[in-house]
């Protein structure tokens, strides 16, 4: 008996779980020298400061980009996962059907689950039930943003990395739009 109900107890704990962990996973790329980006459709939420973010009952997704140091490959005193800091990146949703778009600039955030991540709260240009292409561009830190070692100059070059931009087509957010953070 006491096993059963230890059984009824996690799956309950891992139901609870895996309801707040409804993510889309839009796309995942491996970029120069070493940095996997993982660009996600999540769960809208309630991010602080206000000031700076849409409210959860303005918006239909949080969208992500979680970028860290690779496991494999990576430069010599980066830490495997680690996250990667000052970089530029920003989406642009479309609805295919309208042509209407979102752009949005995607800022460092933390939380439990992701840790440190890119993200933002938005509103789709569109019902949650359209299909749409998303665009994402990454860029390097400003100059003013990130100073370079000499060793680093000498291995890699004057930049963390290259310009890059990604495109998805046919994302459906109506699963993660309509769920709730418990």
């Amino acid at each position: 008996m006491k096993k059963l109900f230890l059984i009824i107890c996690l799956l309950s704990v891992s139901n609870l779980f895996a309801q707040n962990k409804v993510e889309l996973i839009i796309g995942k790329e491996t970029i120069k020298p070493g940095i996997v980006i993982i660009f996600e459709g999540a769960i809208k939420d309630h991010v602080m400061p206000k000031s700076m973010h849409l409210s959860k009952n303005e918006t239909n997704i949080h969208i992500e980009a979680r970028v860290n140091w690779d496991t494999k490959n990576i430069p010599e005193g980066a830490v495997e996962n680690g996250f990667i800091p000052y970089l530029n990146i920003n989406a642009k949703i479309t609805n295919p059907k309208t042509g209407y778009s979102t752009f949005i600039d995607l800022v460092p955030h933390i939380n439990l689950v992701d840790n440190f991540h890119y993200a933002r709260n938005i509103s789709l240009p569109g019902p949650t039930g359209d299909l749409y292409s998303v665009e994402f561009n990454v860029t390097p830190p400003t100059r003013i943003d990130m100073s370079f070692h000499n060793d680093w100059l000498e291995n890699y070059g004057n930049s963390l990395i290259d310009e890059y931009s990604f495109k998805y087509e046919n994302i459906d957010f109506k699963k993660v739009s309509k769920a709730e953070r418990k």
